[in-house]
């Protein structure tokens, strides 16, 4: 199996996804156009399709979404989703949805990079907005790229105000 990963790195995958490197190779040279890729994609009108080869491009091979949820009870739970999960569950409730970073707080170490992104959410780019939270993101430098490790989020609609610091722009 190992034998197989490593063929499929080396020779296959490059082959097969040359035409994503190049369609898509500008959302990942910096860590603000990897951040405005994500939210492009996903946002859009209910009967607009997604890019998910874009989407997919984003991530790592193994890259997780991690939602978190409050209960009734109080009691806070969370989920995995891989990229293809996320597609799916998106897809399958095909809604209006419209996503935009409202700040950042950007910490970076040799190849790693963690960013906080506030974010509101709308269904109608004119409309109210329906929610409003945090993205954990985990990011990956390469040398020529980065890449999505996880996305990990809270929301303010589950009874966790946003501080002020998170709010203001830097």
């Amino acid at each position: 199996m190992k034998k197989f990963k490593i063929l499929y790195a080396c020779f296959l995958f490059p082959l097969f996804s040359q035409g994503q490197q190049e369609k898509y190779s500008q959302d990942v040279t910096s860590i603000d156009a990897i951040i405005h890729a994500i939210y492009d994609v996903i946002s859009g009108p209910a009967d607009q399709p997604r890019d998910w080869e874009r989407f997919r491009f984003l991530f790592a091979e193994d890259a997780k979404l991690i939602p978190t949820k409050k209960q009734d009870n109080g009691q806070v739970t969370y989920r995995y989703w891989s990229p293809g999960d996320y597609v799916k569950m998106f897809t399958a409730n095909r809604t209006a949805f419209f996503e935009r970073e409202l700040n950042r707080v950007t910490e970076e170490y040799g190849n790693i990079v963690h960013v906080f992104s506030t974010y509101e959410t709308k269904t109608d780019p004119g409309g109210p907005v329906t929610n409003r939270g945090i993205n954990s993101f985990q990011l990956l430098k390469d040398d020529d790229r980065y890449y999505i490790m996880t996305i990990f989020w809270s929301a303010e609609s589950d009874g966790f105000e946003l501080p002020g610091k998170y709010l203001q722009k830097n």
